[in-house]
């Protein structure tokens, strides 16, 4: 909220700022400290977060994806002996991500989570997909009259005509993304109010205790420290 007592909310892209996880940032989000972050530094009251998941064989038809459900099903799938250990390594990434979203829902982020779909191309490659970028922008146009300014973290150019109409109802918005991953209209559209994600690193990094955790994570989920690795479809659009 704020000086004035209006509301301030903020979208999360994750497909656009957290693409290609710690490898592609080199440096890993601490996501409890992302939120106080929003919370502090623009007094966002409300934080909606889009991404992905994948399901496996876990289905509910007409619901939203019940996590605590989810990662039940996947525990009780790692514990499958007919389960190979090249499927075990991926059940338990998939166990991960699910944990994962968990975790963000404790932290106090809305979660807007769809299942992955596969497609084949003409070539025969796979993409793995869960575009939620029709549900960002839906949240954005449904939410507008409760909202005064929108921090948006997404660099997409796909999002630039839903901020332009947002800015001519004298909506105020700023953009936080990764300054790589920012089209040209979106950073045009936010003028002095685009933040480079990268510039606040010290703020919101992974304190590097955490790394230790997720490598003991892996040893119980794999037995090893390095998994071999597996050919998977790209995550274009999710987590």
């Amino acid at each position: 909220m704020d000086k004035r007592g209006k509301l301030i909310y903020a979208f999360v892209d994750a497909a656009n700022m957290f693409y290609g996880g710690e490898r592609s940032l080199h440096w890993r989000v601490d996501y409890e400290k992302l939120i106080a972050y929003l919370r502090e530094k623009f007094m966002v009251s409300r934080v909606f977060y889009y991404s992905g998941i994948d399901v496996d064989q876990y289905k509910e038809e007409g619901k939203e994806v019940d996590l605590e459900k989810l990662v039940a099903y996947y525990k009780g799938e790692l514990l499958n002996k007919e389960k190979t250990e090249e499927e075990k390594v991926l059940l338990g990434k998939h166990l991960e991500k699910a944990k994962f979203y968990r975790d963000l829902d404790k932290f106090g982020y809305e979660l807007r989570i769809k299942p992955t779909k596969v497609f084949t191309s003409t070539e025969g490659t796979t993409t793995t997909k869960a575009n939620c970028d029709v549900d960002l922008t839906f949240d954005m146009m449904r939410y507008m009259s409760q909202y005064s300014e929108a921090v948006v973290l997404s660099g997409d150019g796909d999002f630039a005509p839903i901020l332009e109409y947002l800015k001519r109802k004298k909506k105020k918005i700023r953009v936080l993304a990764r300054s790589e991953r920012t089209a040209r209209e979106m950073r045009e559209l936010a003028g002095e109010d685009f933040v480079d994600f990268k510039s606040i690193r010290e703020e919101v990094e992974a304190d590097k205790v955490e790394k230790k955790t997720e490598i003991k994570k892996e040893i119980a989920v794999t037995g090893k420290r390095k998994a071999f690795e597996r050919k998977v479809p790209v995550f274009r659009k999710g987590f």
